[in-house]
């Protein structure tokens, strides 16, 4: 007797997966504050919103506060791109008299011994160099790359690092000190006006160095981004699980005011 053996095929529907239309979505301006990462942004914003796809527009160093563009979803993060190259605003504080091993004031600060007398024509003047069109060093503690190597890693092993010079744009430095009035130079407040890659603590240096005085950022804030603005962020104290969706810009709006 032959055993009539008998083939079953098991087939099995595939499933289709669905798009979870609860995910969040979208942009949102955040006013960072004093004391933390941009980094540190993208963790807060991942827990709020339980999304995991975040991003952001242009870091900020930790002693710095203001405007952070970010992007919450994969959709909204692929358009990060185009804010990238956006120009930016700033208001700073500079201290002269002085240099900073990390170019602001969490550095290690040293005072320039028996600096040179300044006037306001000659700090009005030393700006001049610094606006326009100009080769700018980055800081050694930046976060460029070299041979693999952040320049922060490579000067807290030992080993700052120079890079080449890279073309930036000043388009305009306003001096919000009243220097008339001044007995002390030592601390100018400054508006300053740039294109994306600008370091404001290179200008710092470079005009500390102009002066012969030394120079370095102690405080600095970025007020706006393109044509995205401070005033339109929000702060972390307005903002819960509950309601941050709420705060979410559409990506097609969003996108709409680059035109």
């Amino acid at each position: 007797m032959v055993n009539e053996i008998k083939c079953t095929r098991t087939f099995v529907k595939a499933q289709s997966v669905e798009y979870d239309s609860n995910i969040m979505k979208g942009f949102i301006l955040i006013d960072k504050p004093e004391g933390i990462t941009s980094f540190d942004v993208v963790a807060r914003l991942r827990r709020l919103t339980g999304e995991k796809r975040i991003g952001h527009a242009g870091t900020l160093d930790p002693f710095a506060t203001g405007l952070l563009l970010i992007a919450v979803s994969r959709e909204a993060t692929r358009e990060l791109q185009k804010f990238v190259g956006l120009d930016k605003r700033y208001e700073a504080t500079f201290i002269l008299g002085a240099t900073s091993t990390t170019d602001d004031i969490k550095g290690e600060i040293t005072l320039t011994p028996n600096p040179s007398p300044l006037t306001p024509s000659v700090i009005e003047e030393a700006l001049k160099t610094v606006t326009g069109t100009i080769d700018q060093v980055p800081p050694t503690y930046a976060a460029i790359k070299v041979q693999g190597k952040k320049l922060y890693e490579l000067a807290r092993a030992g080993t700052p690092t120079l890079v080449e010079p890279r073309k930036v744009k000043i388009y305009s430095i306003e001096c919000l000190s009243n220097l008339s009035d001044l007995s002390d130079f030592s601390n100018i407040s400054l508006r300053i006006h740039c294109s994306s890659g600008t370091y404001i603590r290179s200008i710092a240096r470079d005009l500390g160095a102009k002066l012969s005085v030394g120079g370095y950022v102690s405080e600095l804030r970025r007020t706006s981004i393109g044509l995205f603005v401070i005033a339109d962020a929000m702060t972390f104290d307005q903002l819960d699980s509950a309601n941050i969706e709420s705060h979410l810009i559409k990506i097609e709006s969003f996108l709409s005011r680059l035109t």
